[in-house]
Order: C-alpha cells, then structure tokens, then sequence
C-alpha cells in the first residue's frame, strides 16, 4: 500500500485513490450480468463520463503494475486477477446441443 501511495502521489496521471477506485471499477464491471456488458460493448454505456471506464480502470491498473516494484506487482496482479478471471469466463451455451 505504501508503494502505491507513493507512486499515487508522484506520478502526474494518478491521484490519491486512483488505484483503489480502478480496482473497485473493475471488480464491479466484470461481475455485471453478460447482457449488460453486451450492450455496453455494443452501444457504449453513457455513464462511463460519469463515473469511470472501467476498460480504462484495467488499463491503468496494467501501467501501475508496470511501475510497481516486482514484489509489489505480484500483490497487485493476485487482486486484479481475480476479476480477470470472471472476465475471462467462456459464455454458456445457449441451447441444449451448445450452439
């Protein structure tokens, strides 16, 4: 957490609670019903001006992790992979024969 204050501090495109918001941004997309995140890739979602991209979130947290000292990176990917993970999920089927 320290190497993550500090590089929030020192680095002009992070502020203090970038990562933890980037985090949490992406943990709650990733974990959204597939028909919303079809219509968000579909017709992009309005809301993101708002209230964060959280394809952006991802790709900041990459940059993060790249500025990371390797023990802290490894912290760092465990959290963040766990949202990978469901991502990364195949989708179901979608009748009984899977087509």
């Amino acid at each position: 957490m320290s190497e993550i204050i500090h590089l929030e501090r020192t680095r002009n495109y992070l502020h203090p609670g970038d990562v933890s918001a980037a985090v949490g941004l992406w943990k709650d997309y990733v974990h959204q019903p597939e028909r919303a995140l079809w219509h968000d890739y579909e017709w992009g979602n309005v809301h993101w001006y708002c209230c964060g991209n959280p394809l952006e979130a991802r790709a900041l947290l990459d940059a993060v992790m790249q500025a990371l000292s390797p023990r802290s990176a490894r912290e760092l990917r465990k959290i963040v992979s766990r949202s990978d993970v469901v991502w990364n999920l195949p989708s179901p089927p979608y009748g009984p024969d899977g087509r």
